[in-house]
């Protein structure tokens, strides 16, 4: 702490915060917010930062760097949660997780506030009375909206000020009988109000009623023998339908919803979103966060509604989720607070809603490669990325080969290593290998390393595996770990004569690199292709490994446990585990919520599963 406040500050600023609910900001030695919390009692969450044993790493990373805290006091905690998320986005602070191009994405916005309305694009959602749709992610998709509202719904084109009327003469689109001439003075303000309600109705997706009301003026103007703006009405119809036609029906129910799905990968989630209105999918979006934290589900979760929903308009009255957030019932409260309406926040068990449910989840996956592999197909950025390697670690030649090395265990339960192997830039997934740890007793994460490093270059050196895939040797060793790790490396890779590979530990909270022999790491700019390829490696290798743990650890403490229990086969153990993803989650449920959740399981059958647990 010798860079920041003093050990005497620090218990005076404790002493003086008060236990109220609120929110606190983090400083660093430049005054910049480097994170914001909220909190209910906010002494107590304050001072868990400077008493805790168990802070996740990158949170044990920031502590140092804190200089100052400051903190506002909140009637509630629905106020903190709305404060916290709104500082957020305006501070965009280091260690908070931020969801990447969140506030690029375009919107269209209506001036309802002004006496002739427009439409208009925009990438900022003020409080300023007008209503907001979107965000719309496809390109191109919010101007080709506003066209297709300029062609068919008479709105006045002007966009840079408020309408008037005071213009000399109407502009061009009037003369097209695409405008009701606002602009100069010549709108009935009861037609154009008309017109504006008709454009809000189709953003908001309600085509079924705009259609009714619609069919009826048209009905209504031939009768009256007047064709040319029946022909208008008709056209507009046509335009609807048109769109109808391309929006897929997912729901028998006119119903309006969204459904938020994620899927992580190292250090990243996916948030794949898909918009629901009437019954049809009319469109979704894709996001990624990099964790700051060790992050559950349930808080990735939480993080996506806050940020997507709280300081935003226009959302639909139910959200359908992959998991619960971890505070479900103070979030969906905020947001009944702040959108003034009931908002139902649901996580389905089966029928159409789960299948949605599953289809972000996989959409939300296939988002994540598309991100890594993009740049990983990029063969100009590959090459750049291995030559600066070569040139920062003082390598003998192009690092062609990378192989990374991670273990994954929980207090030494089912063990296991990964080995991930990168040729040319890009990885060779056919060359990946998995072990079991068989050795090691205990949570000893160096001779685990000492065990895979082992059993890889035994293989290496044997002239049984010397013709297969076995026998190539790296041009580059990556150790996801220190200076502990990676002296095992050095040890093993000497026992079998291989001094002469070089081989690195890549620490993951500074991101620095240890090199045998060498006391102070090397840091690569931030900004490099040669991170950001270490980045990539390293991370596969850890959710490589990562997988393989949880694969045998759900086996051993889900399936062994549920297999017990009578009345439980196969069916209903999917069906538990789809809907509480650990035994501790199921443990935690009352019988009612785990009759609720599994289809047709009966009361008898839950209390012994429950004595079971």
């Amino acid at each position: 702490m010798s860079n920041n406040l003093g050990k005497e500050e620090i218990i005076t600023r404790l002493q003086a915060i008060p236990e109220k609910p609120g929110v606190y900001l983090m400083k660093d030695k430049h005054g910049k917010v480097i994170y914001v919390g909220k909190a209910k009692v906010l002494r107590n969450r304050v001072r868990s930062y400077f008493s805790s044993k168990h802070l996740p790493e990158k949170i044990r990373e920031m502590v140092p760097q804190i200089h100052d805290i400051d903190y506002i006091v909140t009637d509630s905690e629905h106020e903190a949660l709305t404060l916290e998320v709104t500082l957020i986005k305006h501070h965009m602070p280091k260690y908070n997780s931020m969801f990447k191009d969140d506030k690029r994405l375009p919107y269209i916005k209506v001036t309802v506030q002004e006496e002739f309305p427009r439409v208009l694009k925009c990438r900022q959602i003020i409080n300023d009375g007008s209503k907001y749709y979107g965000p719309y992610t496809a390109l191109g998709s919010a101007a080709e909206a506003i066209k297709l509202i300029h062609q068919h719904f008479m709105l006045c084109h002007k966009e840079n000020e408020p309408i008037d009327g005071k213009q000399s003469r109407p502009c061009l689109p009037y003369y097209l009988h695409r405008c009701l001439g606002a602009c100069a003075g010549r709108a009935d303000p009861q037609e154009y109000r008309a017109a504006t309600e008709q454009v809000i109705l189709f953003l908001e997706g309600k085509h079924d009623e705009l259609t009714e009301k619609l069919r009826r003026k048209m009905e209504e103007a031939a009768e009256n023998l007047e064709f040319e703006k029946a022909a208008l009405y008709r056209n507009q119809i046509k335009a609807i339908e048109d769109i109808r036609q391309r929006q897929k029906v997912v729901l028998p129910t006119n119903e309006d919803m969204d459904i938020i799905s994620i899927a992580l990968d190292g250090g990243e989630a996916g948030i794949e979103r898909l918009f629901i209105r009437d019954g049809r999918l009319v469109g979704h979006d894709h996001s990624v966060v990099e964790l700051i934290e060790d992050q559950s589900p349930g808080q990735i979760i939480q993080i996506a509604l806050e940020q997507f929903y709280i300081g935003t308009y226009n959302i639909p009255g139910r959200i359908v989720l992959q998991y619960p957030p971890d505070e479900i019932e103070l979030i969906q409260s905020a947001l009944q607070e702040y959108h003034k309406r009931e908002i139902i926040l649901e996580v389905p068990t089966e029928g159409e809603k789960l299948e949605l449910v599953n289809m972000a989840a996989q959409n939300a996956k296939e988002g994540l490669e598309r991100k890594r592999f993009k740049w990983l197909s990029e063969e100009q950025k590959r090459t750049g990325a291995m030559l600066e390697l070569q040139k920062e670690l003082q390598l003998p030649i192009k690092p062609s080969r990378i192989e990374c090395y991670d273990i994954s265990n929980v207090q030494g339960a089912d063990a296991v290593g990964s080995m991930v192997v990168f040729e040319d830039g890009a990885p060779a997934r056919n060359q990946y290998r998995r072990f079991r740890i068989k050795g090691v007793e205990g949570p000893n994460d160096f001779e685990m390393m000492r065990e895979v490093l082992t059993r890889r270059f035994k293989r290496a050196t044997s002239n049984e595996y010397r013709e297969t895939s076995w026998g190539k040797l790296p041009d580059l060793i990556i150790i996801d770990g220190g200076k502990g790790q990676l002296g095992v490396a050095v040890e093993v890779l000497q026992s079998f004569g291989l001094g002469n590979i070089p081989v690195f530990g890549l620490a993951k909270q500074q991101e620095e690199l240890f090199k045998p022999g060498r006391s102070d790491s090397i840091m690569l700019p931030r900004d490099s292709e040669a991170l950001y390829l270490l980045q990539r490696i390293r991370d596969e290798a850890h959710r490589f490994a990562l997988g393989y743990h949880r694969s045998l650890h759900t086996k051993k403490s889900v399936g062994s446990i549920l297999d017990q229990v009578p009345g439980i086969g196969p069916k209903r153990k999917k069906a538990l585990i789809q809907a509480f993803g650990s035994v501790s989650k199921i443990r935690e449920a009352s019988i009612d919520e785990i009759m609720a959740a599994v289809k047709g399981i009966d009361r008898a059958t839950v209390i012994r599963l429950k004595e079971a647990l």
